[in-house]
């Protein structure tokens, strides 16, 4: 299997060798391990993956977006990043990274950048001398990536508006280009650079719409611009990414890395259908290729919760059965297919106890409670679900009513919850005294667990009220005195 590249193999221009089928697809194989893991939020984890791909392929536009993209997932889009003590930490390789900058020691400049963004994804200074270090080695697509992360830190810099409206402007994304600029003037009404920019690029963008850019006249003018593109030897320089992607398809259809590429361009813009599709052709292609086929499953998943999320705001606004009923339908086909996937990762990765508390949870879900306690414990193993494997364990235990198993999970899970897990641990105290109050009828069992949670949060559910409750139960029924 090979590594998704840039159309055009942008990555490998300057003198740069290109990649070895080798390393391609070790490449690969670190980018579908971290997408599938920024995709159950284990980002630090993506993170390492992505960063492999970037240094392995550093003109690879998606390897950069991904890299960038989980980052920003795991500070929750704060635009700030781990903070300003990180920053301190990391004063050292700043320096590096300048130093680097005035000896034009470019691939150098990029390894310092992946190390500052790891800690913030919205540094500007980092992001504008790595955009510098990739227009310099011809990543012009990355190039333009770097500066639209940087530019989301703030929006109105005009510097970095003035760079990306050039980078744009040399890609021939006229519209964009103008927009930065604009925005370039408004931090200054009087810059001349401004001016003309917006006056060319109108202009440009003008010609280029009319199809007017090569013709001697305009009997020249083409309806057909694809074919005058062709004609005139411009090789699909002015089709979309996706299309210059599906042409390359047409051309050399034996090729994995051309269908990669294109599925994610799918997948960025949560085109999840047409992403299935082109993943369906590329699982073919790549002989089954177990990577693609886990990559197909993820963007299955993505699009079932897409229909989920459009059907419950449907039903939130409509207020109707049929309404309801639909999104219910879409929730019980979610979990079915995510049973179905996490069974087949379960027989690939036996030893991979993650796959099996994800299993567990979705049987549960499904009231499929015996299949779900013995998948619950064979995930045991893994130490940091221990206590909510215990927790989930009781609670199906409880409803195929063995009580006393029920109890003694969920007492172990309030073991070893701790203070590790404030909200696990008070859910499971709750359910051990409300099964010794209700089904056991221990009350002093019951009322040590309630007490406790009391003590943690006296506002949990009706802690109070059971309380109360149970006091009353004992003044109604003192115990007897053996004589």
């Amino acid at each position: 299997m090979t590594a998704p590249q840039q159309t055009g193999q942008a990555g490998e221009g300057k003198g740069r060798m290109p990649l070895s089928p080798a390393v391609r697809q070790r490449l690969q194989a670190c980018f579908q391990h971290g997408s599938k893991s920024a995709a159950t939020g284990q980002f630090d984890y993506a993170t390492e993956m992505f960063l492999q791909c970037v240094k392995g392929d550093p003109g690879n536009l998606i390897y950069a977006q991904n890299f960038l993209g989980n980052l920003q997932k795991k500070y929750n889009n704060n635009k700030t990043g781990a903070g300003k003590l990180a920053q301190v930490k990391l004063a050292g390789t700043r320096a590096a990274l300048k130093k680097a900058v005035l000896r034009k020691e470019w691939e150098l400049v990029l390894q310092h950048g992946w190390e500052l963004l790891k800690a913030n994804p919205w540094d500007a200074s980092a992001l504008a001398d790595m955009a510098t270090a990739c227009g310099a080695l011809g990543y012009d697509e990355c190039e333009v990536a770097y500066l639209r992360a940087a530019l989301e830190g703030d929006l109105k810099d005009p510097e970095i508006n003035r760079r990306l409206g050039r980078a744009l402007a040399a890609q021939g994304q006229f519209d964009q280009a103008i927009a930065c600029w604009m925005r370039v003037k408004q931090a200054n009404p009087q810059d001349q650079e401004a001016d003309r920019a917006i006056h060319n690029l109108t202009v440009q963008r003008t010609i280029t719409k009319g199809g007017y850019e090569e013709a001697e006249s305009s009997t020249e003018v083409m309806v057909d611009r694809d074919a005058q593109a062709e004609r005139l030897g411009l090789g699909g320089a002015k089709l979309t990414p996706e299309q210059q992607l599906e042409k390359a398809i047409k051309k050399n259809p034996a090729e994995v890395s051309n269908y990669l590429e294109l599925a994610e361009l799918h997948i960025k813009n949560e085109r999840f259908r047409e992403a299935i599709q082109v993943l369906e052709k590329a699982l073919q292609v790549g002989g089954g290729d177990i990577n693609i086929r886990e990559r197909l499953e993820d963007v299955e998943l993505q699009l079932a919760r897409q229909q989920l999320a459009v059907a419950e705001q449907r039903a939130r606004e409509e207020q109707t059965p049929e309404a309801q009923a639909l999104a219910q339908q879409f929730k019980t086909e979610l979990n079915n297919k995510e049973i179905e996937i996490y069974r087949h990762r379960c027989e690939r990765y036996p030893s991979h106890l993650g796959f099996r508390f994800e299993l567990a949870v979705r049987l549960q879900r499904a009231r499929q409670y015996t299949e779900a306690i013995k998948a619950y414990q064979e995930a045991r193993g893994d130490l940091k679900r221990k206590g909510h494997v215990l927790l989930n364990l009781g609670i199906c235990f409880e409803s195929i009513k063995q009580y006393r198993l029920a109890l003694q999970h969920y007492e172990e899970a309030i073991t070893e919850l701790q203070e590790r897990d404030q909200d696990h641990r008070k859910l499971a105290l709750y359910r051990a005294g409300v099964l010794a109050m209700d089904r056991l009828k221990e009350l002093d069992l019951a009322d040590r667990h309630l007490s406790a949670l009391a003590g943690l949060d006296f506002g949990f559910r009706d802690v109070a009220e059971r309380l109360d409750k149970l006091a009353k139960m004992r003044d109604d029924n003192p115990p007897v005195e053996e004589v």
